[in-house]
Protein backbone atom coordinates (compact mmCIF):
# COMPACT_ATOMS: atom_id res chain seq x y z
CA UNK A 1 0.00 0.00 0.00
CA UNK A 2 1.16 4.01 -0.64
CA UNK A 3 0.18 6.29 1.49
CA UNK A 4 0.67 10.31 0.43
CA UNK A 5 -1.09 13.18 0.10
CA UNK A 6 -2.04 14.81 -2.61
CA UNK A 7 -4.33 18.32 -3.42
CA UNK A 8 -5.20 18.70 0.36
CA UNK A 9 -6.20 14.92 0.45
CA UNK A 10 -4.76 11.87 1.98
CA UNK A 11 -5.06 8.63 -0.60
CA UNK A 12 -4.04 5.56 0.61
CA UNK A 13 -3.20 3.50 -2.87
CA UNK A 14 -3.40 -0.74 -3.27
CA UNK A 15 -4.97 -0.82 0.03
CA UNK A 16 -5.82 -4.68 0.70
CA UNK A 17 -9.02 -5.92 2.64
CA UNK A 18 -10.48 -2.81 2.93
CA UNK A 19 -14.42 -1.74 1.64
CA UNK A 20 -15.54 1.55 3.20
CA UNK A 21 -19.23 0.42 2.96
CA UNK A 22 -18.52 -2.79 4.89
CA UNK A 23 -16.65 -1.30 7.52
CA UNK A 24 -19.27 1.67 8.26
CA UNK A 25 -21.97 -0.51 7.74
CA UNK A 26 -21.31 -3.79 9.98
CA UNK A 27 -23.08 -2.52 12.84
CA UNK A 28 -19.82 -1.47 14.76
CA UNK A 29 -20.31 2.37 14.42
CA UNK A 30 -23.02 4.69 14.00
CA UNK A 31 -22.20 8.75 13.50
CA UNK A 32 -22.20 7.98 9.42
CA UNK A 33 -23.98 9.38 6.74
CA UNK A 34 -23.73 7.79 3.45
CA UNK A 35 -23.38 10.25 0.18
CA UNK A 36 -23.37 7.81 -2.33
CA UNK A 37 -21.81 4.74 -3.51
CA UNK A 38 -18.80 4.10 -1.44
CA UNK A 39 -18.55 7.92 -0.32
CA UNK A 40 -19.42 8.87 3.34
CA UNK A 41 -19.32 11.60 6.11
CA UNK A 42 -18.27 10.23 9.16
CA UNK A 43 -17.42 11.75 12.79
CA UNK A 44 -15.06 10.49 15.22
CA UNK A 45 -12.65 11.82 17.87
CA UNK A 46 -14.01 15.33 17.71
CA UNK A 47 -13.24 15.11 14.14
CA UNK A 48 -15.40 14.88 10.68
CA UNK A 49 -14.16 13.22 7.72
CA UNK A 50 -15.30 12.75 4.05
CA UNK A 51 -14.18 9.72 3.08
CA UNK A 52 -14.99 7.95 -0.91
CA UNK A 53 -13.45 4.42 -2.49
CA UNK A 54 -12.70 3.54 -5.94
CA UNK A 55 -11.83 0.19 -5.91
CA UNK A 56 -8.31 -0.40 -3.75
CA UNK A 57 -8.24 3.17 -3.33
CA UNK A 58 -9.09 5.30 -0.33
CA UNK A 59 -9.44 8.98 -0.45
CA UNK A 60 -9.15 10.86 2.74
CA UNK A 61 -10.58 14.51 1.67
CA UNK A 62 -9.24 17.78 3.10
CA UNK A 63 -7.25 15.94 4.88
CA UNK A 64 -3.50 16.27 6.06
CA UNK A 65 -0.83 13.50 6.51
CA UNK A 66 0.12 14.49 10.05
CA UNK A 67 -4.10 14.39 10.68
CA UNK A 68 -4.14 10.83 9.05
CA UNK A 69 -1.00 9.55 11.07
CA UNK A 70 -2.35 10.90 14.18
CA UNK A 71 -6.20 9.96 13.60
CA UNK A 72 -7.16 8.22 11.19
CA UNK A 73 -4.87 5.40 10.40
CA UNK A 74 -4.92 3.88 13.99
CA UNK A 75 -8.93 4.56 13.29
CA UNK A 76 -9.38 2.68 10.33
CA UNK A 77 -6.94 0.19 11.47
CA UNK A 78 -4.81 0.39 8.53
CA UNK A 79 -1.47 -1.26 9.37
CA UNK A 80 -3.21 -4.95 10.81
CA UNK A 81 -2.81 -7.23 8.23
CA UNK A 82 -6.20 -8.38 7.80
CA UNK A 83 -5.35 -10.73 4.75
CA UNK A 84 -3.48 -12.66 7.20
CA UNK A 85 -6.30 -12.85 10.30
CA UNK A 86 -8.44 -13.94 7.33
CA UNK A 87 -6.51 -16.95 6.46
CA UNK A 88 -6.00 -17.90 10.42
CA UNK A 89 -9.38 -17.41 10.46
CA UNK A 90 -10.35 -19.84 7.79
CA UNK A 91 -7.65 -22.52 9.04
CA UNK A 92 -9.15 -22.57 12.30
CA UNK A 93 -12.92 -23.67 11.12
CA UNK A 94 -13.06 -23.59 6.90
CA UNK A 95 -16.83 -22.94 8.16
CA UNK A 96 -16.21 -19.35 8.21
CA UNK A 97 -14.87 -19.13 4.38
CA UNK A 98 -18.48 -18.13 3.37
CA UNK A 99 -18.61 -15.00 5.54
CA UNK A 100 -15.14 -13.40 5.09
CA UNK A 101 -15.61 -14.35 1.35
CA UNK A 102 -18.51 -12.21 1.14
CA UNK A 103 -17.87 -9.44 3.50
CA UNK A 104 -13.88 -9.37 2.72
CA UNK A 105 -13.31 -5.34 3.41
CA UNK A 106 -14.41 -5.54 6.80
CA UNK A 107 -11.91 -3.82 9.42
CA UNK A 108 -12.28 -3.35 13.16
CA UNK A 109 -12.45 0.13 14.18
CA UNK A 110 -10.64 1.78 16.50
CA UNK A 111 -13.87 4.42 17.76
CA UNK A 112 -13.47 7.27 20.50
CA UNK A 113 -14.74 5.62 23.82
CA UNK A 114 -16.72 8.01 25.60
CA UNK A 115 -18.76 7.59 22.04
CA UNK A 116 -18.71 4.00 21.68
CA UNK A 117 -20.33 3.49 24.86
CA UNK A 118 -22.81 5.60 24.79
CA UNK A 119 -24.15 4.67 21.37
CA UNK A 120 -23.99 1.29 22.53
CA UNK A 121 -26.05 2.15 25.54
CA UNK A 122 -28.70 3.50 22.85
CA UNK A 123 -28.32 0.46 21.12
CA UNK A 124 -30.06 -2.32 23.33
CA UNK A 125 -33.56 -2.90 22.02
CA UNK A 126 -33.05 -0.87 18.70
CA UNK A 127 -32.43 -1.00 15.11
CA UNK A 128 -29.43 0.11 13.78
CA UNK A 129 -31.61 3.54 11.65
CA UNK A 130 -32.98 4.37 15.05
CA UNK A 131 -29.50 4.16 16.81
CA UNK A 132 -28.05 6.85 14.13
CA UNK A 133 -30.95 9.06 14.41
CA UNK A 134 -30.50 9.70 18.52
CA UNK A 135 -26.48 9.34 18.18
CA UNK A 136 -27.24 12.42 15.62
CA UNK A 137 -30.16 14.06 17.76
CA UNK A 138 -27.51 14.40 20.74
CA UNK A 139 -24.78 15.49 18.66
CA UNK A 140 -27.06 18.30 17.18
CA UNK A 141 -28.26 19.22 20.85
CA UNK A 142 -25.52 18.90 22.68
CA UNK A 143 -22.65 18.78 20.61
CA UNK A 144 -20.04 21.41 19.12
CA UNK A 145 -20.23 23.17 15.60
CA UNK A 146 -17.46 22.32 12.78
CA UNK A 147 -17.78 24.60 9.59
CA UNK A 148 -17.32 22.27 6.34
CA UNK A 149 -17.13 24.19 3.48
CA UNK A 150 -19.57 26.98 4.97
CA UNK A 151 -22.08 23.72 5.96
CA UNK A 152 -22.25 23.30 10.22
CA UNK A 153 -21.42 19.65 11.00
CA UNK A 154 -22.21 18.84 14.63
CA UNK A 155 -19.65 16.12 16.50
CA UNK A 156 -20.97 14.09 19.55
CA UNK A 157 -21.17 15.51 22.62
CA UNK A 158 -17.88 15.08 25.17
CA UNK A 159 -18.20 13.89 28.74
CA UNK A 160 -17.98 17.59 29.93
CA UNK A 161 -21.20 18.55 27.70
CA UNK A 162 -23.34 16.21 29.11
CA UNK A 163 -22.55 16.26 32.35
CA UNK A 164 -25.96 18.50 33.17
CA UNK A 165 -27.87 17.05 30.89
CA UNK A 166 -31.18 16.07 33.14
CA UNK A 167 -32.85 12.24 32.42
CA UNK A 168 -35.84 13.92 31.09
CA UNK A 169 -33.53 16.20 28.59
CA UNK A 170 -32.02 12.92 27.26
CA UNK A 171 -35.45 11.40 27.06
CA UNK A 172 -36.32 14.47 24.75
CA UNK A 173 -33.76 12.74 22.32
CA UNK A 174 -35.88 9.25 22.29
CA UNK A 175 -33.63 7.60 24.24
CA UNK A 176 -36.06 6.00 26.55
CA UNK A 177 -35.40 3.84 29.34
CA UNK A 178 -32.06 3.96 28.32
CA UNK A 179 -32.03 7.80 29.99
CA UNK A 180 -30.81 6.60 33.24
CA UNK A 181 -28.28 4.44 31.83
CA UNK A 182 -26.60 7.15 29.67
CA UNK A 183 -27.04 9.75 33.32
CA UNK A 184 -24.99 7.24 35.10
CA UNK A 185 -22.45 6.55 32.50
CA UNK A 186 -21.90 10.23 31.96
CA UNK A 187 -21.63 10.81 35.82
CA UNK A 188 -19.01 8.08 35.88
CA UNK A 189 -17.19 8.70 32.94
CA UNK A 190 -16.62 12.99 34.17
CA UNK A 191 -16.03 11.71 37.59
CA UNK A 192 -12.92 9.55 36.83
CA UNK A 193 -14.73 5.87 38.10
CA UNK A 194 -14.73 4.80 34.49
CA UNK A 195 -11.47 5.89 33.20
CA UNK A 196 -10.15 4.72 29.63
CA UNK A 197 -6.73 4.64 29.77
CA UNK A 198 -7.18 2.35 33.21
CA UNK A 199 -9.72 -0.03 30.93
CA UNK A 200 -7.02 -0.33 28.47
CA UNK A 201 -4.65 -1.66 30.91
CA UNK A 202 -6.92 -4.19 33.65
CA UNK A 203 -7.42 -6.82 31.49
CA UNK A 204 -10.28 -8.41 29.65
CA UNK A 205 -12.23 -9.72 32.91
CA UNK A 206 -11.61 -7.04 35.18
CA UNK A 207 -12.53 -4.05 32.34
CA UNK A 208 -16.10 -6.19 31.59
CA UNK A 209 -16.21 -6.08 35.85
CA UNK A 210 -16.32 -2.05 35.47
CA UNK A 211 -17.55 -1.53 32.43
CA UNK A 212 -20.68 -3.33 33.76
CA UNK A 213 -20.94 -1.72 36.82
CA UNK A 214 -22.77 1.20 34.58
CA UNK A 215 -26.10 0.73 35.15
CA UNK A 216 -28.10 -0.93 32.27
CA UNK A 217 -24.88 -1.90 30.94
CA UNK A 218 -24.45 -5.83 30.57
CA UNK A 219 -22.14 -8.07 28.54
CA UNK A 220 -23.34 -7.55 25.26
CA UNK A 221 -22.61 -3.88 25.19
CA UNK A 222 -19.76 -4.44 27.47
CA UNK A 223 -18.10 -6.67 24.82
CA UNK A 224 -18.89 -4.10 22.06
CA UNK A 225 -16.97 -1.16 23.82
CA UNK A 226 -14.07 -3.31 24.40
CA UNK A 227 -14.10 -4.48 21.07
CA UNK A 228 -14.45 -1.67 19.22
CA UNK A 229 -12.91 1.71 21.37
CA UNK A 230 -10.47 -0.28 24.02
CA UNK A 231 -8.76 -3.21 21.88
CA UNK A 232 -9.45 -5.98 23.11
CA UNK A 233 -9.71 -7.90 19.95
CA UNK A 234 -10.28 -11.37 21.47
CA UNK A 235 -13.94 -10.21 22.66
CA UNK A 236 -17.14 -11.90 21.21
CA UNK A 237 -20.22 -9.79 21.56
CA UNK A 238 -23.50 -12.28 21.51
CA UNK A 239 -26.72 -10.19 20.82
CA UNK A 240 -29.71 -12.41 19.57
CA UNK A 241 -28.44 -11.99 15.99
CA UNK A 242 -25.01 -14.14 17.25
CA UNK A 243 -26.79 -16.05 18.70
CA UNK A 244 -28.83 -17.13 16.53
CA UNK A 245 -25.67 -17.47 13.99
CA UNK A 246 -23.82 -19.77 16.13
CA UNK A 247 -26.48 -21.78 17.12
CA UNK A 248 -26.89 -22.33 13.31
CA UNK A 249 -23.30 -23.22 13.28
CA UNK A 250 -22.22 -25.13 15.96
CA UNK A 251 -25.36 -25.95 18.04
CA UNK A 252 -28.16 -28.89 17.44
CA UNK A 253 -30.54 -26.75 19.64
CA UNK A 254 -30.44 -23.68 21.30
CA UNK A 255 -27.43 -22.28 23.88
CA UNK A 256 -26.75 -20.27 26.29
CA UNK A 257 -25.14 -17.16 25.56
CA UNK A 258 -22.29 -17.80 28.02
CA UNK A 259 -21.41 -21.41 26.23
CA UNK A 260 -21.64 -19.32 23.16
CA UNK A 261 -19.00 -17.14 24.37
CA UNK A 262 -16.76 -19.72 25.72
CA UNK A 263 -17.06 -21.64 22.22
CA UNK A 264 -15.70 -18.72 20.79
CA UNK A 265 -12.95 -17.95 22.78
CA UNK A 266 -11.79 -21.59 23.00
CA UNK A 267 -12.17 -22.04 18.88
CA UNK A 268 -11.39 -18.33 17.51
CA UNK A 269 -9.14 -17.35 20.62
CA UNK A 270 -7.26 -14.20 19.99
CA UNK A 271 -9.55 -13.78 16.54
CA UNK A 272 -12.59 -13.73 17.99
CA UNK A 273 -13.43 -9.92 17.52
CA UNK A 274 -12.67 -10.73 13.94
CA UNK A 275 -14.71 -13.86 13.24
CA UNK A 276 -17.64 -12.17 15.12
CA UNK A 277 -17.92 -9.35 12.63
CA UNK A 278 -17.68 -11.51 9.86
CA UNK A 279 -20.25 -13.84 11.05
CA UNK A 280 -22.85 -11.01 12.70
CA UNK A 281 -22.88 -8.84 9.22
CA UNK A 282 -23.24 -11.82 6.81
CA UNK A 283 -25.58 -13.55 9.27
CA UNK A 284 -27.48 -10.27 9.19
CA UNK A 285 -27.63 -9.96 5.49
CA UNK A 286 -28.86 -13.28 4.88
CA UNK A 287 -31.63 -13.49 7.39
CA UNK A 288 -29.37 -16.89 9.12
CA UNK A 289 -31.09 -18.57 12.11
CA UNK A 290 -33.93 -16.00 11.69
Amino acid sequence: MKCFEKEGNVILENVEAFDIEEILECGQCFHFTKLSEKEYELINYGRYLHVSQIDKNVILYKTDMETYERVWKNYFDVERDYNDIKHKLIDIDDRLTTAIEAKPGIRILNQDFFETLISFIISQNKQIPHIKKIVHTLSDRYGSEVDVDGRIIKLFPTPEQLKDVSEDELRECKVGFRAPYIRDAVVKVVSGVIDENELRSIGAGECMKRLMSIKGVGEKVASCVMLFALGYRSTFPVDVWMKRIMEYMYYDSPAKKEDIVALASEKYGEYAGYAQQYLFYYGRENGIGK
